[in-house]
């Protein structure tokens, strides 16, 4: 089969630009290297709505952050996903600071952004954060900042995006591209795939696969970015809370999350490891130091997880979306920070690329927008849960009691469209694991249901995919074989 347009890339930006094309009456497919979708950049995002001043007015990324902030509104209604506009502050310790927080509120109203109001009367800004420092001179608020759950997102997209007819193919490692008489033959590992055109959307490997078609014009770096998670309800934040920028980044924040958690980070660390997602001691250390001077009642006792993620950065330091000198390639690239805000209007603008191609866009008159709401214990009254548990008695088996998740939801998620099929992919779909123990009482009944419902054996059941096999057989089975083994060398 020849598709109209091959997608490389499972991550957010890659998922929307499927879900949108999705509408049109085109053969699309998805292909991404990793067990699951929103493994790479996404997974180890913010989660953070930007209100869209943070960035350069030269900045192509501060457009689509703003036109993309206004799209979340109608896309959280029709795909049922978490998201909450609460609001940020950016935090003057100085009264120096004042003047730039200034200057940001006037070019962001020009620019279009609601609501921005530089806030100098401490009391009413302690009223609306108390946790804030009382060391805070001004804030910048910007109403239109939200929450999202970057994954929760994208497997919204993913799903939306199947449920309309797109294919995703995961466990597919792009090695080889070729393009001959108006046709691309993408080679993976497990076969191969051809289309008429073709998007980049490969994250930190989108130079990478931009070079296999001869195109070496940008370069991404690794900048890796540590966070510190709180216990849920640990500390309660109204607010996002941002220090004043630096050129490097927007600095480490303190944040709540949409599940009740606190987190504090990210920092930045320029790196060359496209997988090395390790946390450093100084790197905690800088983010708590960071965190505590907004923040300084921090509950570090309430630290219940440390990780990692990879921002990819372009050499531009922009967004780099370009229909390229090959004809129908299109690299959708370096999209850090606010690449998640911007991913409704990225997608928009690749739907203009190919309209400039001349690819027939026309609606397909069974596209369904809406993404149904996943079911939820959490959502239920007492009254629904009990007419549920006697309906099908796995709603009442709960297998995480941190997070309070049952059978029945960890069996939806692994039957959704693009469903998971490792303990990760469960973990960021339906949050066992996620709790204070993390994973230590869920993770046996979760692998004992992912073999069942896969139809797989217990060593062939990974963590996130290739060579993270949690398992390697039976204690009995492997101990008998250690004892024969011995026996034999006697």
């Amino acid at each position: 089969m020849i598709y109209d347009v091959i997608i490389i890339g499972g991550g957010v930006t890659g998922c929307s630009i499927a879900r949108t094309l999705s509408k049109y009456d085109l053969n699309i497919c998805v292909i991404e290297k990793e067990a699951e979708i929103a493994s790479g950049t996404t997974k180890g995002n913010s989660g953070v709505v930007h209100a869209g001043y943070a960035a350069q007015r030269e900045y192509t990324k501060r457009y689509l952050c703003i036109k993309g902030n206004k799209s979340y509104t109608q896309a959280a209604k029709e795909l049922n996903f978490p998201f909450e506009r609460i609001g940020s502050f950016v935090v003057a310790l100085e009264d120096n600071q004042i003047k730039e927080l200034g200057e940001e509120r006037k070019k962001g109203t020009e620019d279009g952004i609601p609501g921005l109001e530089l806030i100098l009367d401490k009391k009413k800004i302690k009223e609306m954060e108390p946790n804030l420092t009382d060391d805070v001179v001004g804030v910048l608020h910007a109403p239109s900042a939200g929450l999202v759950s970057p994954y929760e997102l994208t497997f919204a997209l993913a799903e939306n995006a199947a449920t309309n007819g797109v294919k995703f193919f995961r466990n597919h490692e792009v090695v080889k591209i070729k393009h001959q008489e108006y046709t691309f033959t993408v080679r993976t590992y497990q076969g191969e795939f051809q289309a008429g055109n073709l998007i980049n959307a490969a994250g930190l490997h989108a130079a990478r696969i931009s070079k296999m078609l001869g195109l070496d014009y940008f370069s991404i770096m690794p900048r890796k970015g540590e966070y510190v998670l709180f216990d849920r309800n640990a500390i309660h934040l109204n607010k996002i809370l941002f220090p004043m920028p630096t050129r490097v980044s927007k600095g480490i924040l303190v944040c709540p999350t949409l599940h009740g958690n606190t987190f504090a980070g990210p920092n930045a660390q320029n790196i060359t490891d496209r997988e090395d997602i390790s946390t450093t001691t100084a790197g905690l250390k800088e983010i708590l130091d960071g965190g505590r001077k907004l923040v300084p009642n921090l509950p570090l006792r309430s630290s219940i997880r440390n990780f990692a993620g990879l921002r990819a950065v372009p050499d531009t330091y922009d967004f780099i979306i370009d229909n390229t000198d090959i004809y129908a390639f299109i690299n959708v690239a370096g999209i850090l920070s606010p690449g998640l805000t911007a991913t409704f209007a990225i997608a928009e603008k690749v739907v203009e690329f190919l309209e400039l191609l001349g690819v027939e866009l026309n609606v397909r008159d069974d596209y369904n927008p809406i993404r149904p709401k996943p079911e939820r214990f959490k959502d239920f009254t007492k009254e629904d849960l009990d007419k549920k548990i006697q309906e099908d008695p796995r709603w009442g088996r709960i297998i995480c009691r941190c997070e309070t998740i049952p059978e029945k939801e960890i069996i939806d998620a692994i039957h959704a469209p693009v469903g998971a099929n490792t303990v990760d992919g469960i973990k960021f779909r339906c949050r066992p694991g996620m709790g204070r123990c993390q994973g230590g009482f869920c993770r046996p009944r979760v692998i004992e249901i992912l073999s069942r419902e896969l139809n797989k054996p217990y060593e062939e059941i990974t963590k996130r995919g290739e060579d993270t096999n949690i398992l390697i057989g039976r204690t009995k089975d492997i101990a008998l074989k250690e004892i024969s083994r011995g026996v034999s060398k006697e």
